[in-house]
């Protein structure tokens, strides 16, 4: 089964490296569906995963100077705070809880559905963005601000419930808050963004005792060379195939896990 789990954490990693989706999106429900982890499980040693697993990314777009870190900021003044009280939330539910299972699988199957829209529309809501970037500069000085730290407090209790949300949800809400950004600078901020929030919601699911950490290392094994593999790749296959069928792939999985 290590080897099974080790496979997986190779697939995984290699679409990630290829499509940029983040792995919640995929390994969290592959988790819970095919191998029947426990949904807490899941999700708990998938956040840990994610933050160990962009780590390098972090490292990569501070090299390259494409982090805006005052966005970084705001994000995480809503997101930390939010996951930290969604953790003492769960607690309360408790994890063995058929609540606790429920919430986790149902919330998750939507979040994978907002995914899947996000990856089909995105350019779509990106074009919205700029043609509306006169009346959000109007608005900016006032409510922009909020408006991020807002985006952070809804992505932080996603992300924690579901390990999914700060990828392509996080991004979308980038793109439409800051339409004139350089995409690879909201790109770099959204990940600095992920790896405290996945890091804090991850330790909180330690605490809860929903994190398997021999799952995590045979994952690993598997995600970083499928990573570097899929990411050198993915340059070759055009970004207009891959978008619809993860897409498809997400709707299929978020609608099992929703009905």
């Amino acid at each position: 089964m290590e080897w099974g789990y080790t496979l997986s954490g190779l697939l995984v990693g290699f679409i990630v490296g290829l499509t940029g989706v983040g792995g919640g999106s995929l390994m969290t429900p592959l988790l819970i569906l095919g191998f029947n982890i426990a949904p807490a499980t899941a999700v708990g040693t998938d956040l840990l995963y994610a933050a160990l697993t962009k780590a390098g990314g972090v490292w990569v777009h501070s090299l390259r100077g494409t982090i805006d870190w005052d966005l970084v900021k705001r994000l995480s003044i809503g997101s930390l705070p939010a996951a930290l009280l969604t953790v003492l939330g769960l607690s309360a539910l408790g994890v063995e809880s058929q609540i606790f299972s429920g919430l986790i699988t149902s919330t998750l199957g939507v979040a994978l559905i907002l995914t899947a829209l996000a990856l089909i529309f995105r350019n779509q809501l990106a074009n919205l963005g700029k043609s509306r970037f006169n009346v959000l500069a109007a608005w900016r000085d006032r409510h922009i601000v909020m408006a991020t730290i807002m985006t952070g407090v809804i992505l932080g209790i996603l992300v924690t419930i579901t390990s999914v949300g700060a990828g392509a949800l996080g991004m979308v809400a980038l793109i439409i808050l800051y339409p004139r950004s350089p995409t690879i600078n909201l790109i770099g901020s959204d990940i600095a963004h992920a790896v405290p929030l996945t890091l804090i919601a991850g330790i909180g699911h330690a605490y809860l005792g929903t994190v398997n950490f021999g799952l995590l290392g045979s994952l690993l094994l598997g995600s970083l060379p499928g990573i570097y593999v899929g990411s050198h790749i993915g340059g070759r296959i055009p970004e207009r195939i891959l978008r619809p069928i993860l897409a498809v792939i997400l709707v299929i999985i978020g609608g099992r896990l929703v009905w």
